[in-house]
């Protein structure tokens, strides 16, 4: 498990895991071009966010991949 799980709208989205931001994988947030990544040995592949300063950027990768997850 990671260090922090995070959820938005009561769903689970990510995670940070050694100090990265990390979601999971939809076809949904496919447009942003983040990559891959493991949070842990064993796990799923996740995409890494790797421009969490960039505000607006973040929220929509957030609200993009929790609605998609929600269905």
């Amino acid at each position: 498990m990671g260090e922090f799980l995070l959820y938005a709208d009561g769903v689970l989205f990510g995670g940070i895991y050694d100090d990265r931001l990390l979601v999971k994988i939809t076809p949904e947030n496919g447009e942003f071009e983040m990559s891959e990544a493991l949070p842990y040995e064993g796990a799923k592949k996740m995409y890494l966010v790797d421009e969490v300063d960039d505000k607006d950027k973040l929220r929509e990768i957030v609200e993009t991949t929790a609605k998609s997850l929600k269905g």
